[in-house]
């Protein structure tokens, strides 16, 4: 669900059409953006997600942040979003 919503993103701001042809590419990231999501090596730390939900107010749509920083229902998924062309995956140290 992540990646189709990253992928409408990408296409609501005009250049979804950069978007390779093959999945074996989408697989290997050869597309504009990166996509952080909290708990994973960018961004290891799920405590952010507080400071996120405080930001985003995300019980207006019935998502809420549990105690362990969990989002619930389950399958809820937030993510950094970030759309310049150089940006790339990293694992935060």
């Amino acid at each position: 669900m992540a990646e189709y919503w990253h992928a409408r993103v990408r296409g609501e701001l005009g250049f979804g059409g950069e978007d390779p042809d093959a999945v074996e590419d989408m697989f290997d990231l050869k597309y504009r953006g990166a996509r952080f999501s909290l708990g994973y090596g960018a961004c290891p730390d799920l405590e952010d997600r507080a400071k996120i939900a405080e930001l985003l107010r995300p019980e207006r749509i019935g998502v809420h942040l549990s105690e362990e920083f969990q989002l619930h229902p389950e399958q809820s998924t937030d993510a950094i979003v970030i759309h310049h062309p150089e940006a790339k995956y990293f694992n935060a140290r």
